[in-house]
């Protein structure tokens, strides 16, 4: 069993440490963030995420699991780290390293005191070529040593999807490292010897590019979708059943979860990605044709929701979900919440029914309304019951699914005007007061 140090306890870290925990292997998490580090040595999760809080209570409570602020004993205490800190994007779309460095200048020093062989793995989402040319020299710079031959170093991406973070770990579709030394390569093939998938170990910039060419095609097919749903609306045909046939289809090894059209894509991950492979290709002087067209038709996605909603009258809207998917707290980038920003700014008195956001804020979570950057004020437009939002509304928004109010929906459709961006139930048409986006 390997003893292992996670750095950033935002959702990637989190997850990885309470998986690797429950594993059998020795984990500390490291955390700038007070917090954070209490919330998990109290035995609780900082976020929402299915199955998340009694694990990490009953690893806690096992002792295989621990948080620190001290970086320094965090080092000594393990062989090898994962760095899971955040890459937003910079003002010009280029991946924010700013975080990566900092982790890794922190822990090369952390080395240098130490005095014994390290390996250092990156798991945060990083453009080809940072490895090498910001991640490797941080390290040696800041410990005075040389990697590869002092000290490992790997690149490990992680394929995780919020809502089925665990169930993903340990059905993994896909695993694939890079490392520049025996060690490191080794600790990683150890640690996804138990999971049935094969490990992929590559250079280090291929693993870097298949993370982006991973979250880019998952854009790229959302996108597709959308469109395809959009012109099959306008032609009469429905576009989900145009889409779930070609799914049916799996010698192209097409994916049916990002293959249905409905509303835009959001998230930590692709807007982010398609962003920074946008800017890569530039200072390659590649064009990106497709890639510009993505975020541009993902933003003509939400600009179509908002002339739906207009379109309708009213002035009350009662919006289901405002994350960015269903079973998560996280709004980054959501495009639910750029959409609901849009009609506050419009003028509508919105209220939203969303039991993973509003968890969060009951229990006081940490991360409560993290990645919220509009000016919604969350918290007080939080509705607990369906149907008080349904009786109060003139029109109801529907973005994200939740069983417990399905069948709340779906009865209301014929008399409430609703805006579907979800498909509320298989086979519903856009008719009369009910206007599905894509169908």
């Amino acid at each position: 069993m390997a003893r292992i140090s996670v750095f950033g306890i935002g959702y990637v870290g989190v997850v990885a440490a309470a998986c690797l925990a429950k594993d059998g292997h020795d984990l500390i998490a490291v955390d700038i963030d007070p917090a954070k580090v209490d919330t998990i040595n109290q035995g609780r999760a900082p976020i929402v995420e299915k199955g998340l809080d009694p694990l990490i209570e009953e690893m806690v409570a096992s002792g295989k699991l621990r948080a620190t602020l001290d970086i320094k004993e965090a080092i000594a205490s393990t062989e090898m780290s994962f760095i899971c800190v955040g890459t937003p994007s910079a003002a010009d779309g280029a991946v924010g390293l700013a975080y990566v460095k900092n982790a890794c200048e922190a822990i090369g020093a952390a080395i240098a005191a130490k005095g014994s062989f390290h390996s250092v793995v990156v798991r945060s989402t990083i453009v080809p070529g940072s490895m090498e040319a910001v991640c490797i020299p941080a390290l040696e710079s800041s410990s005075g040593l040389k990697a590869g031959t002092d000290f490992g170093v790997g690149y490990y991406p992680e394929f995780l999807r919020e809502s089925t973070a665990i169930e993903d770990y340990y059905d993994p579709g896909l695993i694939v490292f890079g490392a520049i030394d025996e060690q490191t390569d080794q600790l990683l093939h150890e640690i996804n010897s138990n999971l049935p998938c094969l490990c992929h170990s590559v250079t280090l910039a291929t693993a870097e590019m298949i993370k982006y060419t991973s979250n880019s095609w998952r854009a790229v097919k959302v996108t597709f979708a959308n469109e395809i749903g959009n012109v099959a609306k306008a032609c009469g045909v429905d576009g989900q059943l145009v889409m779930k046939i070609l799914c049916s289809d799996l010698k192209v090894s097409i994916s049916p979860y990002f293959m249905r059209p409905g509303f835009a894509f959001g998230g930590s991950c692709l807007p982010k990605d398609v962003r920074a492979l946008r800017h890569l290709a530039a200072q390659k002087h590649v064009e990106s044709h497709l890639l510009d067209a993505v975020l541009e038709a993902n933003e003509a996605q939400i600009d179509r929701a908002e002339t739906m909603v207009s379109r309708m009258g009213g002035q009350t809207v009662g919006m289901v979900g405002i994350s960015f998917k269903t079973g998560t707290d996280d709004l980054r980038e959501s495009p639910l919440a750029s959409l609901a920003s849009r009609l506050i700014g419009k003028g509508y008195d919105l209220k939203i029914y969303d039991p993973f956001v509003k968890q969060a804020y009951a229990e006081g979570m940490s991360g409560a309304g993290r990645g919220n950057d509009t000016a919604i004020d969350l918290e007080n437009r939080l509705v607990g019951d369906v149907d008080d939002l349904i009786d109060s509304s003139d029109i109801i928004l529907v973005g994200n699914h939740y069983d417990e109010v399905m069948s709340a929906l779906a009865t209301c459709s014929d008399t409430v005007p609703m805006v579907d961006l979800l498909r509320i139930r298989p086979g519903i048409r856009s008719a009369g007061t009910y206007q599905g986006i894509c169908w």
